[in-house]
C-alpha cells in the first residue's frame, strides 16, 4: 500500500470513532473529552471512569510497547482534603487480543489497597511528604499487578507504592523527584510500572457539543482539560510478551469490573457480595461518546467485543456530518458520501476500518468485527518529521495504528467525517481544527511517559 493510501485509508478509522455520530443522536451530551463521563454510571463514580487508552512503541524503548490507562476525569489539583483515590475490591484490566479472535489472550490486572496511617485524622498528610513511605503522608495506595495469560495468573508486583496526589508545593516539595519519579517499578522480565496522578494527557476544545465550536468556529482554540490531573496506570511490556501466532497487531482495551450488588450500612460501612460484573470498557477514543445512544452507554461499558458487529450498520450515514453540513452549509453544502449508487449516505469505509484494523496498517491476519485500539509492533517509532496526526500526517506510528501520547484525535476526526479521505472532497475539510495541537504540559520522552501532574498551589490552574 502506498504511503498516500495508507494515510487516507488510516484516517477512516478516527471517522469510525467519531462520525457515527449517527447511532448517538445530538441530544444533550455532558461535559466529556475521549472517554470523560461518557456515560450514566460512571458520570456517577468517577473511580471506575476510563478517561483514555494508549498505546505505542516508545522511540526510547522501540523493542517494548507502552500501554497506558488513565481513569478519574476532571481531577482538580487542590481538591482536597478528600484527594483521589483509586476504587478498591475492583479489578482495574488492561486486555490484550493477539491473534484477531476478539478474546484477550493476555490480561494485565491491578487491584489496589487504602491504607490509613490516622484513622482519626481528616486530612490527607499533616507534614512535608518527601518519599513514598513518607510517615506524614496519612492516606495511601498500594497495587497488586497480576499477567491472566492462557487460564494462568502471575503475580507481577505485591504492594507497590501508588504515587499520591500532588496536595501542593508546601506538601510536597520535591514532587517530581521524590514521588513521581519514584513510582517507577520493575515487573521482572523487562516490564516496568508505575502508577499514580499525572496531568490529563488528552488535549481539546470541548465546545465542539456548542453547536460545533459555536457555529462559525468562534469557540475554538481552549485547551477545555488544560490544568486538569487523572490517575494513571503505566505498564511497559517486551514485545515478544505481546506476539500473537501470526502477526505483530495487537488490538488493546481497558476493563473495570467489581462485585454486582453493594450494601451502604447506615454505620457507613460498605460491603460488597455477588458475582464480579463488568463496568466500564474502553478501547478506541470517542466512541462510547458519539458512538452509543444515552439508553446503551452503560450497556457498553459492560460489552464484550464479539459482539460489536452489532454496531456495524450504525456506521454508514454519520449524523455528525449532517450536523457539520446544516451547520456550516456555506463551507460544507453536501454530506460526504462513499457511493452514490446507493440509497441514503453510505460509508462502508468506515464499516471495515471501524471494526477490523486497516489492510496493510493494523489489520490482524485473521479478524473478527469489533472495536478495540488496534497496534502493530512491527511499525517502528518515529524519530523525525513526526506528525501529531499520526497516519494522517503519513506518520504510521501513531493514531489510529495504536495511539500516542501526542496524537490529535479531535482534529483527525474533524477532517475525516467532512470526507477529506475521500476522492474529489471539499477541500474545506483539510484544515478543520479545534485550535488545541498539544498538550498544556510537555510529555516525557522516557518511562512513564506521562507529564507530571498540576500542583494544588497553583491558584488558578486552569
Amino acid at each position: 500500500m502506498s504511503a498516500s493510501n495508507i494515510r487516507r485509508a488510516a484516517a477512516l478509522a478516527v471517522t469510525g470513532a467519531l462520525a457515527v455520530a449517527a447511532f448517538a443522536g445530538l441530544g444533550p451530551v455532558s461535559s466529556t473529552a475521549s472517554s470523560h463521563r461518557e456515560a450514566p454510571l460512571t458520570s456517577a463514580e468517577p473511580q471506575i471512569d476510563a478517561t483514555d487508552l494508549y498505546a505505542f512503541v516508545p522511540e526510547s524503548a522501540p523493542n517494548k510497547v507502552a500501554l497506558v490507562g488513565s481513569w478519574i476525569p476532571f481531577e482538580e489539583p487542590a481538591g482536597g482534603p478528600n484527594f483521589y483515590l483509586w476504587a478498591e475490591r475492583t479489578n482495574y484490566d488492561i486486555n490484550i487480543d493477539n491473534d484477531g479472535d476478539a478474546i484477550a489472550d493476555v490480561k494485565y490486572r491491578w487491584r489496589f489497597k487504602t491504607h490509613h496511617r490516622n484513622p482519626d485524622s481528616f486530612i490527607y498528610n499533616n507534614g512535608q511528604v518527601t518519599s513514598l513511605d513518607d510517615e506524614n503522608l496519612l492516606i495511601y495506595q498500594t497495587y497488586d499487578l497480576r499477567r491472566i495469560r492462557n487460564g494462568n495468573t502471575r503475580l507481577l508486583l505485591n504492594d507497590a507504592p501508588v504515587v499520591p496526589s500532588r496536595v501542593g508545593d508546601a506538601s510536597m516539595p520535591g514532587y517530581n523527584a521524590d514521588l513521581f519519579d519514584a513510582g517507577v517499578r520493575s515487573a521482572g522480565n523487562g516490564r516496568s510500572s508505575w502508577v499514580g496522578q499525572s496531568d490529563d494527557p488528552f488535549f481539546l476544545d470541548l465546545r465542539v457539543f456548542d453547536l460545533l465550536y459555536g457555529g462559525d468556529f468562534s469557540e475554538a482554540g481552549d485547551d477545555t482539560l488544560d490544568g486538569f490531573n487523572v490517575n494513571t496506570m503505566v505498564l511497559q511490556v517486551p514485545k515478544s510478551q505481546l506476539r500473537g501466532p501470526d502477526d505483530g497487531v495487537i488490538g488493546v482495551w481497558t476493563t473495570a469490573s467489581r462485585r454486582s450488588v453493594r450494601i451502604q450500612g447506615s454505620d457507613g460501612s460498605l460491603e460488597w457480595r455477588g458475582p464480579l460484573v463488568q463496568v466500564s470498557r474502553l478501547g478506541m477514543p470517542l466512541v462510547n461518546e458519539v458512538v452509543v445512544p444515552i439508553g446503551f452507554k452503560d450497556y457498553f461499558n459492560g460489552s464484550d467485543p464479539r459482539g460489536d458487529a452489532a454496531y456495524l450498520p450504525k456506521v454508514n450515514d454519520p449524523e455528525l456530518a449532517h450536523l457539520i453540513s446544516a451547520v456550516y452549509g456555506d463551507l460544507f453544502p453536501e454530506v460526504p458520501d462513499t457511493n452514490t449508487s446507493k440509497d441514503g449516505v453510505q460509508r462502508s469505509d468506515l464499516v471495515k476500518v471501524f471494526l477490523t484494523g486497516l489492510p496493510g496498517l493494523n489489520r490482524p491476519t485473521q479478524v473478527r468485527k469489533a472495536e478495540m485500539l488496534r497496534l502493530n509492533m512491527d511499525i517502528a517509532p518515529c524519530t523525525m518529521d513526526c506528525s501529531t496526526l499520526g497516519a494522517v500526517g503519513m506518520d504510521n506510528a501513531g493514531f489510529p495504528n495504536g495511539r500516542r501520547l501526542t496524537d490529535d484525535v479531535i482534529d483527525i476526526a474533524l477532517r475525516v467525517v467532512m470526507g477529506v479521505l475521500i476522492p474529489g472532497h471539499d477541500t474545506d475539510a483539510d484544515g478543520l481544527a479545534d485550535g488545541v495541537g498539544e498538550n498544556d504540559v510537555a510529555f516525557q520522552a522516557t518511562f512513564p511517559y506521562v507529564a507530571y501532574p498540576h500542583s494544588g498551589s497553583n491558584p488558578d490552574p486552569h
